[in-house]
């Protein structure tokens, strides 16, 4: 009985044994000692997923420390540690399955593994199984940014067991579309895959055309007489077809070794060359050799003497493409796979273009909404004053530095936008104000006087800037709620300043409608503009009515000046390259006329935007032929989209 306990009591002591020797990844690590000493891409993969597939907890922390140049190898024994520095040149080395310290070893025992870029990427691939569950989310965010950059099918059946598990919603809505992804590249059954693709054809995510065009690739191909049975047959082609020529089929032959390549010039004189022989070639003088028709009779007399390979003749190129049949091949072997594949592309391909025009609309709406925040001013002091402001650029200059100087006071980008807007508003109705008093006020009824005193004052408030603010770009910056775009899909985005620009468009649109219908101010600048003298007649201060109009003007363009600073450089330049437009937005959409200078802006923001996606590598040709187009326009329409009717359309 007591022999009987014994033997029952050994065998459960080698079932605990056996059970700790399998939870060891020492051994393992013991059995590929050399190819981890020595590690190479090309040897070390199957080591690596040898780990990988072990099922012991501890194979994580190999990988890691590995990948981290934190494992090292003792020269006495061989066994695998990880690394601590230590005081004195020495490393503490911690045991993996006891994960226990097991002494101070000075670095002269020790090898330091060092993995190498190769390396390290397999490793990493085969980290993503355990990182796929690891409880820090940022490390599943991790290798799910690696699958995304390096896909691999031999990650298809982790994501998969990961899916569930997951309980963070947003990242379970990658693995979902990482594991479609996947199934759709490197699911064996074929079924797996169509069902993925239908289910994603919708989608325009980059991503996803990735994934279906190395499916529908072709290949070209040459076979001896019929059709290979093992190939998935995109097309057949013949000799001579559109982007298949002779000569195209005959090189495919060449490069397939089932023709002999034709004899080039350069091959013929080197033939030449090497059979030169008492200063001739196959008895021509080398003085005779200066011909192509020479050279290539001389050629002939060696190839019939066998010397040299023969000429190629035609009719050997048609008999060898005759004995051929020619195509194009899909990579993918599933016919069922590849036409599925090419008819969600297709779909894609409508869908992306619809939303590029939906974007480049947007676009176009963005362009033209700064257009008329900019021209708005000049709207007032051009349109309905009359005068030729040169100098309205640099108002808007100033309302963007302006900005930039409040920025310097009040850090806080929210609060410093909030105080620059009127702050720009006040400083360029002062401006306007003191502007009109001062010159504009006795050149009324002298438009080119006008025209050159504001351009001199133009160029004035440009140096003024630089000699105060320097020439180098100043920052307006936006605040951080402003940040971004606002992505509907991956081909449709538009960011979020421009929206903010485009409301800030319209809310000064309601604003100039309510001065100009709704305020004793706008009455009295309609009748200013209409009949000057009447006005003066019936108690209106013309003067007065002029100085506060021109300053409005003025000031709506510094608030311009904060908006356009927001995603353009502040510089002393910046009205100058606002100028042009804002003037041929007021003429394009009739001077005078609010509606029309909206007008006038959107169809030059819409025609720039259209002429640059006509011609997207030069946008300075854009703008040319955008100029020429208004000119022409205006030849046929000189009083603009929306003209003046009535008493004011006379002046």
């Amino acid at each position: 009985m007591k022999t009987f306990l014994f033997a029952i009591f050994a065998i459960i002591l080698s079932c605990f044994a056996v059970s700790a020797q399998d939870s060891a990844i020492q051994p393992l690590l013991q059995e590929n000692q050399a190819l981890i000493a020595k590690s190479s891409r090309k040897t070390i993969g199957p080591v690596i997923d040898a780990i990988a597939d072990s099922g012991v907890a501890q194979a994580q922390s190999v990988l890691e420390n590995w990948a981290a140049k934190d494992m090292w190898m003792r020269k006495s024994d061989g066994l695998f540690f990880k690394g601590e520095a230590a005081a004195d040149r020495h490393i503490q080395l911690i045991d993996f399955d006891s994960r226990e310290v097991v002494g101070t070893v000075a670095k002269s025992d020790l090898k330091q593994l060092k993995p190498n870029s190769g390396v390290r990427a397999l490793i990493a691939t085969a980290l993503v199984r355990f990182q796929l569950l690891d409880p820090d989310k940022s490390k599943r965010q991790d290798a799910l940014t690696s699958i995304q950059r390096d896909p691999n099918g031999e990650l298809l059946a982790p994501l998969r067991a990961s899916i569930e598990k997951e309980l963070d919603a947003d990242l379970k809505a990658q693995k979902q579309r990482l594991e479609r992804l996947l199934t759709i590249g490197y699911d064996s059954d074929p079924e797996a895959r169509i069902n993925a693709i239908t289910d994603m054809s919708g989608d325009l995510g980059v991503d996803l055309r990735a994934t279906l065009n190395p499916i529908v690739a072709t290949t070209r191909g040459v076979a001896l007489g019929v059709l290979p049975e093992n190939i998935n047959l995109a097309a057949p082609l013949q000799p001579g077809d559109d982007g298949f020529s002779r000569d195209d089929a005959y090189e495919l032959l060449v490069r397939n070794n089932m023709a002999p390549p034709r004899i080039s010039p350069d091959a013929i004189h080197a033939a030449l060359s090497e059979n030169i022989d008492g200063g001739r070639v196959a008895g021509f003088p080398l003085v005779q050799l200066n011909t192509d028709d020479a050279r290539r009779l001389a050629y002939q007399t060696l190839a019939e003497a066998g010397k040299v390979p023969p000429f190629v003749t035609e009719t050997q190129v048609s008999l060898s493409l005759a004995q051929h049949v020619f195509f194009d091949s899909y990579a993918d072997p599933s016919p069922e796979v590849t036409e599925a594949a090419a008819k969600a592309l297709k779909s894609i391909e409508l869908k992306v273009g619809i939303n590029r025009t939906i974007d480049l609309l947007l676009d176009a709406l963005s362009l033209a909404s700064i257009y008329f925040l900019a021209a708005i001013g000049l709207a007032i002091t051009f349109g309905v004053m009359g005068v030729i402001n040169m100098a309205h650029g640099e108002f808007i200059m100033m309302g963007a530095y302006t900005g930039y100087v409040v920025q310097q006071i009040i850090p806080d980008h929210t609060l410093s936008i909030i105080v620059a807007i009127p702050m720009a508003f006040a400083v360029t109705f002062a401006a306007g104000v003191a502007m009109e008093r001062l010159v504009i006020r006795w050149l009324y009824d002298r438009p080119l006087e006008t025209l050159l005193a504001t351009f001199g004052i133009s160029i004035a408030l440009q140096q003024l800037a630089k000699n105060i603010f320097g020439t180098q770009a100043r920052p307006l910056t936006s605040p951080g709620w402003l940040d971004g775009a606002l992505v509907l899909n991956d081909v449709v985005s538009i960011s979020f300043i421009r929206i903010a620009i485009f409301f800030l468009a319209l809310l000064f649109l309601c604003v100039f409608l309510f001065i100009m219908k709704r305020t004793r101010l706008g009455l009295e600048t309609r009748a200013v503009t209409q009949n000057p003298r009447m006005a003066a007649s019936m108690g209106i201060n013309p003067g007065r009515v002029n100085m506060l109009t021109f300053g409005l003007g003025s000031g709506i363009a510094g608030v311009a000046g904060v908006a356009i600073g927001l995603f353009a450089k502040v510089t002393s330049e910046l009205g100058s390259d606002y100028i042009v437009q804002s003037f041929m937005t007021v003429v394009v959409g009739g001077v005078g006329n609010i509606w029309g200078t909206l007008a006038g802006a959107a169809m030059i923001g819409f025609l720039q935007k259209g002429i640059e996606w006509l011609n997207p590598s030069n946008t300075l040709a854009a703008q040319t032929y955008m100029i020429i187009f208004i000119i022409i326009f205006i030849q046929f329409r000189p009083r603009g989209i929306i003209a003046l009717k009535g008493r004011a359309a006379g002046d």
